[in-house]
């Protein structure tokens, strides 16, 4: 099976991105078998990252740090024009519901905050005015418009422990109320007990009782 045979003709005709977006839009794509706006989006994120922190995208090392602030489509556009993955611990969720994202060069500490101009869909129509939808121009035009048009970037300080975040490879801790094994240095300490969050109270589930 060929490459394109892979992907959902329907979205891909209107891959009209010139090169390099266009590979990056095709392997995101084949991750989700079809293109939408919001991989546009976060894949020309991703390449304005690297322009204004003057480093060279995709990465092959971890040297950029990048905060999205919503999953999905999004996401899988950010990562494959910058390299950065949540399983390579070059990529977090912080969920905003926002399609937006911190870009951080982890060298310098340089970081920008890259979303959609406000007006971006309001200029859409005008880069495909033949477009059959909304949603179409939404897609057309994205991967056309200038940067300038498409995006806002600002310079940013982080208000988070990058450091900490990123932690160490190889850093264990058993907790001492459940016994699991806590990695990446996330342990809390209190009076001198090593703990996990969960334990410590600060959790996302309880434990359902069960009758047998």
């Amino acid at each position: 099976m060929s490459v394109d045979e892979r992907f959902d003709t329907t979205s891909l005709q209107w891959l009209v991105a010139p090169e390099p977006l266009a590979e990056f839009l095709r392997r995101s794509s084949a991750m989700h078998r079809h293109l939408c706006p919001r991989q546009v989006l976060g894949a020309r994120m991703g390449m304005y990252a690297g322009e204004l922190l003057g480093l060279a995208l995709p990465q092959t090392n971890k040297r950029l740090y990048v905060f999205v602030e919503t999953d999905g489509c999004f996401a899988d556009g950010v990562s494959v024009s910058t390299g950065c993955w949540l399983g390579r611990r070059t990529m977090r969720l912080i969920d905003e519901g926002k399609v937006a994202a911190t870009f951080v060069d982890t060298q310098t500490g340089n970081a920008v905050r890259i979303a959609p101009h406000p007006n971006t869909r309001t200029l859409a129509r005008q880069y495909a005015p033949d477009a059959r939808s909304r949603w179409h121009a939404y897609l057309i035009a994205y991967q056309l418009m200038p940067v300038t048009d498409l995006l806002v970037a600002q310079p940013v300080t982080l208000t988070v422990d990058l450091k900490a975040i990123i932690s160490r490879n190889g850093i264990r801790a058993v907790c001492n109320r459940c016994g699991e094994e806590i990695i990446n240095g996330r342990e809390v300490l209190r009076d001198g007990q090593a703990l996990c969050r969960t334990c410590t109270g600060d959790r996302y589930y309880t434990v359902t009782s069960r009758e047998a």
